[in-house]
């Protein structure tokens, strides 16, 4: 029938509406409350405008605040209201660009002379405020490429003229709210009515296109939301956010240390640091040897030729450090920025048959990445990092048993470090621009189908994210939830055929004849230094008992009983337990929120009644008195709870 649509919905109903109809028509058609909340439109796998029409026959998927993609497109509309904001206070201003962010959004900005401070904020805040009341519809607006820039020249805005020179004509968009129109693809709000509660929260210098060599300009931070009381909650889990930052409890904790001497993004682990850091690696690899892992050792560089081979070389020659020279002027080296190649000229050394297969070997391997200064944040982003990298060589027909037995572990880790909320991402390659890969149509389909028939027969729940793939092959990522509900990138999986090809990797089949094996990359915790920031924050310090580095600290009340407290010490780090005396000449009240601020455990307070008994009094951190124990005894409780901890799956 002409002039009529057709629209599936999520549940599979289907509706017909009149030709022209938007999805904000389809919403109100189902209640007006849904009508009032709906922020944008998923239209047959596209987020679009709720207002604009949709085509003949489409599936829809109407979204809300409680969407990701909801959040986005409102989070992108107040950057437009912002930058609104901003041009009526500072008139002139020059915008770059101003997208959605995980929490928020933000807008990068060139104010010319001027110098914008945090004091600026407040007046610019109020500003949207009033702004938004107006509730001023978003409209879009297809341009051609000459009005665009015309457009843009009469205003002297350069960066939106450099973005649209890049842009084919018939490709132009722009939005307009109120006063302010800007270069954009959209999708927005309906009006800005939706935006109730506004908080621009700092601001940052960037460079225009993320290039040092560019000017910098001022990025401004904000976030928006339907209510108020949403804001204030929000703003709550940020106080609590800057209590848990790790840089601040790792210089508390006496972690890590970073030094510009050294450089920028590296960092130093103190001893107690290193022995946190060394108990993850035991714990890990205990779990491989059992699974079957060998332990390798290789070196922190290599030889040009070596990354060209694998394509590493390729993808961040040019971005990454400098060769390092040597006497023979034909000679490069590389810090390796990845561990994989080493592993397969590894693999390599010697002829292999499929009866060795899966040949499994694993590397807590250092690796250097170049990143600009700017981008570096404590541990979390670093130049130089630890991965818990294991590669798994293996005939095609082993690829999917071996994936699942790597889930297995990742899921052993996540779970006993109490990082119970996490999703899959099955992260594939751009459905449009494949020149970012390396490798044979054929290859990718493989291994993206054995991800996928591993994780459905795992019983894994899963989303897809189209371009996150690595350049060589898609993988499994795990998205873990931190205690704050921060979402992380934590361990991954690969498959990849196209390193096996580039290396030339072969084995004896049992047909006598050379073939090519599957490798498998995987690391549960990602980085060493990456994981250790998430468990500092998503624990604020306070690690398991088989992890922390001391697990408890005896108090003697006085001097007098220093002596008793160090023979405890003795007879209790003989049990496998960790601690240390405080003999500092304090009082005990002091020494008490001294080790509560130092996130002990169980302190151990030891006076005359305690000397003569033989027996120390043993306090709990976050549980308090528990009364009089021997030391045996408590050393027997500190086994048990630390087994139980381990022993959670």
């Amino acid at each position: 029938m002409e002039g009529i649509i057709k629209v599936t919905l999520p549940d599979g109903s289907a509706r017909e509406y009149p030709m022209g109809s938007t999805a904000l028509d389809v919403a109100l058609s189902i209640s007006e409350g849904l009508a009032r909340n709906v922020l944008a439109a998923n239209v047959n796998g596209t987020v679009q405008d709720a207002m604009r029409a949709l085509p003949a026959q489409c599936e829809l998927q109407l979204l809300t605040w409680n969407d990701a993609e909801g959040k986005s497109t409102m989070w992108h509309s107040s950057a437009h209201l912002m930058a609104e904001a901003l041009e009526f206070h500072f008139p002139g201003v020059k915008l770059a660009i101003g997208p959605p962010i995980a929490n928020g959004f933000y807008y990068d900005v060139d104010f010319l002379d001027y110098s914008f401070t945090e004091k600026d904020l407040e007046k610019v805040e109020a500003k949207m405020k009033e702004l938004a009341k107006q509730k001023n519809p978003f409209i879009r607006q297809e341009v051609s490429k000459q009005d665009a820039l015309a457009y843009f020249t009469e205003k002297q805005d350069p960066y939106k003229l450099e973005l649209i020179s890049e842009l084919a004509d018939g490709t132009i968009t722009f939005y307009t709210q109120g006063d302010f129109t800007d270069l954009c693809r959209g999708p927005h709000i309906p009006d800005t009515g939706h935006i109730k509660a506004v908080k621009l929260l700092s601001i940052a210098g960037a460079y225009w296109r993320g290039d040092e060599k560019n000017k910098q300009l001022t990025r401004i931070y904000g976030i928006t939301f339907p209510k108020n009381s949403e804001l204030t909650e929000y703003l709550e889990r940020l106080e609590e956010a800057k209590k848990r930052d790790h840089r601040k409890l790792g210089k508390e904790l006496e972690l890590f240390t970073f030094s510009q001497k050294v450089g920028q993004g590296l960092p130093m682990w103190l001893p107690k640091g290193a022995a946190l850091r060394d108990r993850l690696e035991q714990f890990l690899k205990r779990a491989q040897k059992a699974a079957g892992y060998q332990q390798v050792i290789t070196p922190h560089i290599g030889n040009k030729a070596l990354y060209v081979t694998s394509g590493h070389y390729e993808k961040y020659g040019a971005d990454s450090f400098q060769p390092i020279r040597t006497p023979d002027p034909d000679e490069e080296f590389y810090l390796k920025p990845m561990n994989c190649p080493h592993h397969c000229e590894i693999f390599k050394s010697k002829p292999r048959s499929y009866k060795e297969l899966p040949t499994r070997f694993a590397e807590f391997g250092t690796v250097y990445r170049y990143e600009q200064s700017g981008e570096l944040h404590g541990l979390t982003r670093v130049r130089g990092f630890t991965q818990d990298d294991a590669h798994i060589f293996c005939t095609p027909e082993q690829v999917k048993d071996e994936f699942k037995k790597v889930i297995d572990i990742v899921l052993y880790v996540l779970k006993t470090l109490d990082f119970n909320n996490f999703k899959a991402q099955i992260s594939l390659r751009d459905k449009e621009n494949r020149s970012k890969y390396i490798g044979s149509e054929e290859n990718w389909v493989r291994a993206e189908q054995a991800i996928i028939e591993a994780t459905e027969e795992m019983n894994l729940s899963t989303f897809v994210a189209y371009g996150e793939a690595a350049f060589y092959g898609p993988k499994l990522d795990f998205m873990v939830q931190d205690a704050l509900g921060r979402e992380w990138q934590l361990g991954t999986i690969q498959v990849d055929y196209n390193l096996p090809e580039r290396f030339e990797l072969e084995y004896i089949g049992a047909d006598n004849q050379k073939h090519r094996p599957v490798m498998i990359h995987r690391a549960p915790f990602g980085s060493m230094e990456r994981f250790v920031a998430v468990l500092i924050e998503h624990c604020a310090g306070d690690f398991p008992l088989w992890l922390t580095s001391d697990q408890f600290v005896i108090l003697p009340v006085s001097e007098k009983y220093n002596d008793y407290a160090q023979k405890v010490l003795e007879l209790l780090n003989n049990s496998d337990i960790r601690g240390l005396v405080d003999e500092r000449n304090e009082k005990v009240g002091k020494k008490i929120r001294d080790a509560e601020l130092s996130k002990y455990p169980f302190m151990l307070i030891v006076g005359e009644k305690e000397a003569e008994s033989n027996s120390i009094s043993v306090r709990q951190r976050g549980k308090g008195d528990l009364g009089a124990l021997s030391p045996e005894s408590f050393a027997a409780l500190v086994q048990h709870e630390m087994e139980r901890e381990l022993a959670k799956n």
